[in-house]
């Protein structure tokens, strides 16, 4: 396979607050999103996307695209899926960190029978996700299989 690179441009524009976009998605899809600081640190600004929330938003929605991909080659007939997801910034060694990922995926389907698959896929869609893997930050993952 081929390397692949995702470009990403931030923009400064004032305070502790810049903008963020990439030159590959289209206007529609809203290639620009807001961050700043958060609010636990000097002169954070709260209620704006942050590096930390798009770091754990990296592992939550890749493992949200990962599951969708093995679903449907699994062949698993789910209803509704959603995950939430928490980062935990500790400071270690003198160093700030997202230490640890912690992955909350909710499945729901529409029959019993299907609970051990919807599992498995689970499980391996944790094991696959591309970010996951790149991160040095502990990921747990605690999942809840609802019949809907």
């Amino acid at each position: 396979m081929e390397p692949h690179y995702y470009n990403v441009d931030i923009n400064w524009n004032t305070d502790r607050k810049g903008v963020m976009c990439s030159p590959e998605l289209n206007e529609a899809a809203g290639t620009c999103i807001e961050v700043a600081t958060p609010p636990e640190f000097p002169k954070g600004i709260p209620g704006i996307w942050s590096p930390e929330h798009l770091f754990t938003a990296a592992v939550s929605s890749c493992l949200m695209t990962t599951f969708l991909s093995i679903a449907e080659n699994s062949k698993l007939n789910f209803t509704h899926f959603n995950c939430k997801s928490k980062g935990k910034l500790e400071q270690i060694e003198g160093k700030f960190m997202i230490s640890e990922i912690i992955l909350e995926p909710t499945v729901t389907i529409s029959d019993e029978k299907d609970r051990e698959r919807a599992e498995r896929v689970l499980q391996k869609s944790e094991a696959a996700c591309l970010i996951s893997n790149s991160i040095k930050s502990k990921v747990t993952m605690t999942s809840k299989i609802l019949i809907g």
